[in-house]
């Protein structure tokens, strides 16, 4: 299956050392080599790298290991196909637009029977998986319950979404990262963890690649970082491991619902 990473944070952060571990993964240390992508939150704006080879090869995220893209909320993900063929197109992330702010999900594991479940008519898939068509259903259901514009209290939202993931699970594995810019939302079948980096900072080491950081070096005392991961990026912390149906929601690198 695929891999996600995600981070929030409340300052503006890079994520070069998680994506270091990460990338990886796409060929050296793992399986997923059918393409990867990443996605830099700016305000209500964003921008997007994506490729279809492995990300361990990828000149465009050799570009993201060493060009500190600073951010407050990333979604990341190498890809392991099992719907869909190898192409740009059927690359996670995927955006779409909902009440004036781009949304942005990523999706791990595999979903059977789904196509007469999920009906779509605003929101169109433009590849062919099933992860991007569970997306647009996702936002189409979201919008046939709270209406065409966006209402006051987005917890509300986050929840009904958590209710809507409890039903893709019954189709298979549903590891899912979703953001609207401003919250950063998971949700675990199987395999998802994260962990919160706070005053005082420590160093990390990565699993997959002979790489140290020391982040008293590079934060102020103030920054909360949450970093999100299928499985531990690093061998000496302590990761928070989810569990079966369990959902988390992150504004600023604190937990602020569950």
């Amino acid at each position: 299956m695929c891999e996600l990473l995600a981070m929030s944070a409340n300052v503006p952060t890079d994520i070069v050392f998680s994506f270091t571990g990460l990338a990886e993964r796409g060929g050296v240390t793992g399986p997923h080599v059918d393409g990867w992508g990443i996605t830099f939150y700016e305000g209500k704006g964003n921008r997007t790298f994506k490729d279809a080879c492995p990300s361990s090869q990828s000149h465009i995220a050799q570009l993201i290991k060493s060009y500190p893209i600073k951010s407050e909320i990333v979604i990341s993900h190498i890809r392991q196909a099992n719907r869909g063929c190898v192409s740009l197109v059927n690359t996670h992330p995927f955006s779409r637009e909902l009440w004036g702010r781009y949304w942005t999900y990523a999706h791990n594991g595999q979903l059977t029977d789904y196509h007469s479940r999920f009906i779509v008519s605003r929101f169109q898939p433009v590849g062919d998986t099933d992860s991007e068509l569970a997306f647009c259903w996702i936002l189409e259901s979201v919008v046939n319950k709270f209406g065409e514009h966006e209402p006051d209290n987005l917890d509300d939202v986050f929840d009904y979404i958590s209710q809507l993931a409890d039903e893709i699970r019954q189709l298979g594995v549903f590891n899912m990262l979703l953001s609207n810019g401003i919250d950063l939302m998971t949700y675990c079948t199987n395999n998802l963890c994260h962990i919160t980096r706070r005053a005082p900072f420590g160093k990390a080491t990565l699993i997959d690649t002979d790489v140290v950081i020391d982040f008293s070096q590079e934060t102020t005392p103030n920054d909360v970082v949450t970093v999100i991961a299928t499985r531990p990026l690093t061998n000496n912390e302590n990761w928070v491991v989810l569990q079966p149906g369990e959902w988390k929601l992150f504004r600023k690198g604190e937990l602020i619902l569950r």
